[in-house]
This record gives structure tokens, C-alpha cells and sequence, in this order.
């Protein structure tokens, strides 16, 4: 390709409001042009290296098995409904209506439409098990778009669902996408770490992440250095010191005026922060049946943790949680910044005074603490639960942190930052039960299809392979997933005309050579200074550069220089193209040693 005549153009300056380095680069090199919040085109620079993507995604997903398939944009809500999640979902779900009036969904995600496949094409355990794949857009409407690519609202995704027989067949599916991410990443020179995760909006009984870690990640990821636990806080357990035990106190009131927060209570009556009871006030959105209703939701931990509103919604399976207003404290009867849930009654649910108390499963476990009396400027000691109030659910729901324990070896947690880069799911039967997907056995008695679903976000990831591969000068693609393989530079001087004419001809015909033995070469041929092109070079950072100029032939050849390298040489004309090969399949090299075989601690 001809930089002349690239539909392309880079930028010496990336807009203001991007703030992520791939945001910016892919902005400035040339592979991105946004078109509204979170929506992108991808033009050709960025549509070559997608291409090398997902053709790395295919040959790995037909590794395992994977038939590729391609499934609509646009489903009708009535197979949402069937598995409640037209309900469950909130403005994130692109809801429209078709000119008849029916209610239609734009695709997040696709359970629902190889659901509706499956009970129509599977009828024996004779056709299981099997693993079907499509790369397809996908539309959720985030309400905080950010960071270019990173989180959008309108991207490609690989999705890729497994149909079983039984659950140790899901098992080696699950196992089997587990490696075959790996491979994924490391051939797109792009190191990830797997953590277990929310199931979230999926559903299901396991879920693991693929995460690239960086400053810039959105999701906190709590690392065991010592024995190799990781999980997204999320989900994140760990070792809860517990307080010894001891009888039972009488409860006796006092006064703790302005001592609002757990700091403040526990310098005034000096005990350590684990010897209050921490009260949170939220509002969950629930389902009952296909009506929404709030539910107050009374939380209580130890006033050394925090609640985790990840663990809680899952507990009680709340579409969303909100903070509850001051209004909405007093009217269950509590007081905010003194409460605790002695001495009031949940009603039933509707009644004014209705709400949920929810207990940390640390708190039983940790006598005589200092709770809220209900009453501004006065607290409680000896708060015991069981005899002074009881819980509708006590479970694990405090957030881990850096420094607690390891849940599996006791070790200090680190945390770090990260963004999602895929995704794996064991769904087991909650979509085939809802939708009627079953196969009859051996015997002919009728069984559900055992699901599992694996997702990457190709886009993400292409951003997510800039943020880790740059300079301060551009981007450094690795040779896999690369739109070029050879920027190929003239530089045509102020010589005489028989100079000009032979640097062009020289550099027309390497071109032609290059292209000839099936090299991907970017040439640019624009009326350009040298600056120009060099630094556009850099930017655009394709592996190798090679530069046809009056001083390059006068010294003996082509200069070459790689990407990721300061040094340059000159190369006689007729090695050049062996030199080219030597070089890429030495980068192929490094890639192809990165994939090995991963862990698999689950």
C-alpha cells in the first residue's frame, strides 16, 4: 500500500479528551476516527491488524473444536423474556420497537439467540458435544464511555458457546477455552493474568477474567504473589481476623456526640475499628415475578472492612443498588450516622418501615461491639448479634483489600488495576432450563444441554496490545497482529536529477520485490520531508523500517533499522529481502515462545 493514496492521515496532536496512550496513538497514527461516545470507525491500518486478530482468534477456537457461524445483530425480545433477562437488564439493553410494534433487542451478547438454535437443531446426545463461535457486532449502551477503545459501547466481540451433554463435558470445554485464551493473547504479544469473577448478568457457576494489568484498568484484581490466587474484588474472599471469644456483655447506651463516622467513634471511645459494627444504607432494585420493586437494604460490617456491593446485589439478586437518601434511613426508623438495625422491625415487604438487614458473616463472630442507638450523638456497646437483633441473610459481604489475608494461604493480597480483555462462563443449565433446550440420552429420556460461554473483545483488545506496546515516539506492533511488516521510507533529496531518479526507481523496484515473495509492505511515496516520514514511521511503528535515500545508496545499500531498536545499518540491495524474512520470523520467534501451557488452579 501506497501511503500516497491510504485513506489515512496521522495527527502531530491527539484530541484533549483522550487520556489513555493507545487512545491517543491509535488516534494520531491514523487507526481510529471516533463518531460518537463510545462509537469508532476503524480504518484501514486498525481494519488490517483486527483482521490478523481475529484470524488468531479462528485458528484457536477451530483448535478446540470451534464451528464458526454468524448470528443476527437484532433478536426479538421475546426469547429475552424467556430467560428473564429483559427484565433483569437495565438501560445498558438497546431496546427499540419494529414498525409492527414488537419489542425488539439490539445483541449484547448472544445465549438467548444459540439457545433458540439449539432447541431447534439438537435432538440426540448423539450430536454433543459441540462448540459454536461467531465474530459479530455487539451493542451495550455504557453510560461512561471511555479511554478510546477500552470501553465503548458499539464493538466486534468473539463470542463462543459450548453444548454438552454433562457437566464433566462442560469441564473440558471450559478447560479447553481457558488455554486457548492464552494462546490467544500471548500470539497477539499481549500478557494477561486469569482471575476468577462475577458471573454477573451471565449467570452460571464459574466465571474467570482475562486481564491485561495496567494503571489505566477499571477493575481492581487482588493477587497472592505467594501461592497465585487472584480474583476481581468483585468476588474477591480472604482470611477475616476474628475477634476472640467472649461472654456476652449488657448492653449499655452512650454518648458519642458528633462521632458520625467509624474514625471518629473509635478515636472517641478509643477500641480499634474492628470493635465497631459499620452500618451501610443502600436501595436495591429486585425482581418480584415481572415487577421491579426497592427494597431497603440494611448492611452491617465489622468497622474495619467495607461492603462489597458486588457480593451483596448477588446475595439478594438485585439488578441495581443505590445509596439511600437521608429521608429514606429515617423512615425505617433508623438514624444516619448513629444506626444500627436494634431495635427495629422490618415490615413486610411494601409496608412503610420494609427492609432487608444483611449481616457480614464476620460479625457474628465478633462480640461486644459499639453499634448505632437510633439516636443522634449516642451509640451502643456490647452489641451482640442473635440476642439483640437478627439478620434476613448473613454472608460473606465485605470487599478485600490490599493487605488482608489470602483466603488460601494466609499471605498478603496485593492489589493492581487491570482491564478485561475476555471472558469465560460456565452457564450450566440457566439458559437451557428457561428456553426448553434438551437432547434425549441414550435411553431416550430427556436431559437439558449443559451451556458454557467464552467471550473477547477484539477491539479492546487491539487497544489494550497499544497501551502495552509503545514508545514516547508511537506505537511498536508485535509481528503477529501488525497491519504492515515493512515500512518501506523514500527520501528523495535536492541531488541531481539522475540522483533523484535512482533513489526512485530503486525504491519502486524494492517495493515490487518486496510484495513479490508475499511481504505486507506500507510504502511511503509522499512528497514529504524526512522528519515527516521518519516520525510518521514511528508513529505508526510497523517492526521493520527500511529507508531508500541518495545518502543510504552512496553508502552501499537500503538502511534498516527495527522498531524496537535505536540501531541502524546499511544492507546491500540484494540482501535485503533475506535480511526482511530473517528478521520477521526472529520476531515470530519471541511471540511463538510466549504461548506455553497455563495453570489451571480451579
Amino acid at each position: 500500500m501506497r501511503m500516497s493514496k491510504l485513506f489515512s492521515q496521522t495527527l502531530r496532536e491527539a484530541p484533549s479528551e483522550a487520556e489513555a496512550a493507545s487512545h491517543q496513538l491509535l488516534l494520531r497514527a491514523g487507526f481510529i476516527r471516533p463518531l460518537a461516545a463510545g462509537v469508532f470507525s476503524y480504518l484501514p491500518l486498525a481494519r488490517r491488524a483486527m483482521n490478523k486478530i481475529e484470524n488468531i482468534i479462528r485458528q484457536e477456537m477451530e483448535a478446540i473444536g470451534g464451528q464458526e457461524i454468524t448470528m443476527p445483530v437484532v433478536h426479538p425480545a421475546d426469547i429475552w423474556k424467556e430467560t428473564g433477562r429483559w427484565y433483569q437488564i437495565d438501560a445498558e439493553m438497546g431496546r427499540f420497537k419494529d414498525r409492527s410494534g414488537r419489542d425488539m433487542v439490539l445483541a449484547m451478547t448472544h445465549e438467548e439467540v444459540i439457545a433458540d438454535l439449539v432447541r431447534r437443531e439438537v435432538r440426540s446426545y448423539r450430536q454433543l458435544p459441540l462448540l459454536l463461535y461467531h465474530l459479530q457486532t455487539k451493542w451495550r449502551d455504557d453510560p461512561r464511555p471511555r479511554a478510546g477503545l477500552i470501553r465503548v459501547r458499539e464493538f466486534t466481540m468473539k463470542d463462543s458457546y459450548s453444548l454438552d451433554a454433562d457437566w464433566e463435558g462442560l469441564d473440558r470445554q471450559y478447560r479447553a477455552h481457558y488455554q486457548a485464551y492464552f494462546n490467544i493473547y500471548h500470539r497477539c504479544g499481549l500478557q494477561v493474568v486469569a482471575v476468577k469473577s462475577d458471573v454477573g448478568m451471565m449467570g452460571g457457576q464459574m466465571a474467570h477474567e482475562f486481564m491485561y494489568l495496567t494503571p489505566i484498568g477499571e477493575d481492581t484484581l487482588l493477587i497472592c504473589e505467594a501461592c497465585g490466587f487472584s480474583a476481581n474484588r468483585q468476588i474477591a474472599s480472604f482470611q477475616k481476623t476474628l475477634l476472640g471469644p467472649e461472654q456476652a456483655l449488657p448492653m449499655e447506651k452512650i454518648a458519642t456526640p458528633e462521632c458520625k463516622s467509624i474514625a471518629e467513634l473509635a478515636e472517641f471511645l478509643g477500641v480499634p475499628h474492628a470493635r465497631t459494627a459499620k452500618a451501610v444504607f443502600l436501595v436495591a432494585v429486585v425482581n418480584e415475578g415481572q415487577q421491579q420493586v426497592e427494597r431497603f437494604v440494611f448492611a452491617i460490617v465489622r468497622g474495619d472492612m467495607e461492603v462489597n456491593e458486588t457480593k451483596l446485589a448477588n446475595l439478594i439478586h438485585a439488578r441495581s443498588l443505590r445509596p439511600a437518601t437521608e429521608e429514606e434511613i429515617r423512615r425505617v426508623g433508623a438514624e444516619p450516622g448513629y444506626a444500627s438495625p436494634v431495635g427495629l422491625q422490618a415490615g413486610k415487604p411494601g409496608q412503610k418501615g420494609s427492609f432487608w438487614v444483611i449481616v457480614d458473616d464476620a460479625v457474628p463472630a465478633s462480640p461486644n461491639l459499639v453499634a448505632g442507638a437510633n439516636e443522634a450523638g449516642y451509640h451502643l456497646r456490647n452489641v451482640n448479634y442473635g440476642r439483640d437483633y437478627q439478620a434476613d441473610f448473613v454472608a460473606d459481604i465485605a470487599a478485600a483489600l490490599e493487605g488482608d489475608a489470602c483466603p488460601q494461604c494466609g499471605q498478603p493480597l496485593k492489589a493492581v488495576r487491570g482491564v478485561e480483555v475476555g471472558n469465560i462462563f460456565k452457564l450450566g443449565t440457566r439458559y437451557s432450563d428457561s428456553m426448553g433446550c434438551s437432547y434425549l440420552d441414550a435411553d431416550g429420556k430427556s436431559n437439558p444441554v449443559v451451556m458454557g460461554s467464552y467471550g473477547i473483545g477484539v477491539g479492546r483488545l487491539l487497544a489494550c496490545i497499544a497501551e502495552q506496546c509503545h514508545d514516547a515516539d508511537g506505537l511498536i506492533w508485535p509481528v503477529s497482529v501488525t497491519p504492515y511488516q515493512v515500512h518501506l521510507v523514500l527520501l528523495v533529496g535536492k541531488g541531481g536529477t539522475d540522483e533523484a531518479g535512482q533513489v526512485q526507481e530503486t525504491a519502486e523496484q524494492l517495493y515490487a520485490s518486496l510484495q513479490q515473495v508475499g511481504l505486507e509492505v506500507l510504502f511511503d511515496d509522499r512528497p514529504e520531508s524526512p522528519g515527516v516520514k521518519f516520525k510518521d514511521a514511528d508513529l505508526i511503528g510497523l517492526p521493520l523500517r527500511l529507508t531508500v535515500g541518495e545518502r543510504s545508496l552512496k553508502a552501499g545499500g537500503i538502511e534498516f533499522k527495527r522498531r524496537d531498536r535505536q540501531e541502524r545499518e546499511i544492507i546491500p540491495l540484494d540482501q535485503v529481502i533475506d535480511r526482511v524474512r530473517s528478521e520477521l520470523t526472529a520476531l515470530q520467534a519471541e511471540i511463538d515462545r510466549s504461548v506455553v501451557v497455563a495453570p489451571q488452579n480451579f
